[in-house]
């Protein structure tokens, strides 16, 4: 056991720490708003997933998981643009996504008149150092009649991260 005077050294040196780890954790945005997710279909065939992504902060390329719910979930190849290579310290070379990122959803047949629920999986990080881990959001979108155009554009819910199912 410590003698007492070093234990209190610590506890106040905690102590002054409190306030330095608040103010960086408030700095960090949430999830939802850091990597704002939203869809629509465009046609009863190709749905459309967009991410905006907050300045300082960037999506990784090869976390993006995209699947229609159903009796079994279909997992669904995205068409995913190139991104900016990133020298990561934790998982190597690896490309990321800032800014404005437009994905591609070709579903295998055409799903015309009806509703789908869209699952996605991402994660990214803070230019800081800060990573988030893996987020699940669930969107539910209308999928036009065959020349109708483009449905509403939905907005994702707050996700939640992915190993909490």
């Amino acid at each position: 056991m410590r003698p007492r005077h070093l234990r209190s050294a610590w506890a106040i040196a905690l102590l002054a720490l409190l306030p330095v780890a608040a103010a960086f954790a408030a700095a960090l945005l949430p999830p939802h708003e850091a990597f704002a997710l939203s869809a629509r279909a465009l046609d009863p065939q190709t749905l459309e997933a967009r991410f905006k992504v907050a300045d300082g902060y960037y999506l990784y390329r090869d976390k993006l998981k995209f699947n229609l719910d159903g009796a079994a979930p279909v997992t669904i190849s995205a068409e995913l643009p190139a991104g900016k290579v990133k020298h990561d310290e934790f998982f190597g070379d690896v490309e990321t996504y800032r800014g404005l990122v437009v994905i591609r959803l070709p579903l295998a047949t055409a799903q015309a008149s009806h509703k789908l629920t869209l699952m996605t999986e991402s994660q990214g990080c803070a230019d800081v150092g800060v990573c988030y881990p893996p987020q699940r959001q669930v969107l539910t979108l209308d999928i036009p009649a065959a020349a109708a155009g483009p449905s509403e554009v939905v907005v994702a819910p707050i996700g939640r991260p992915a190993w909490l199912k």
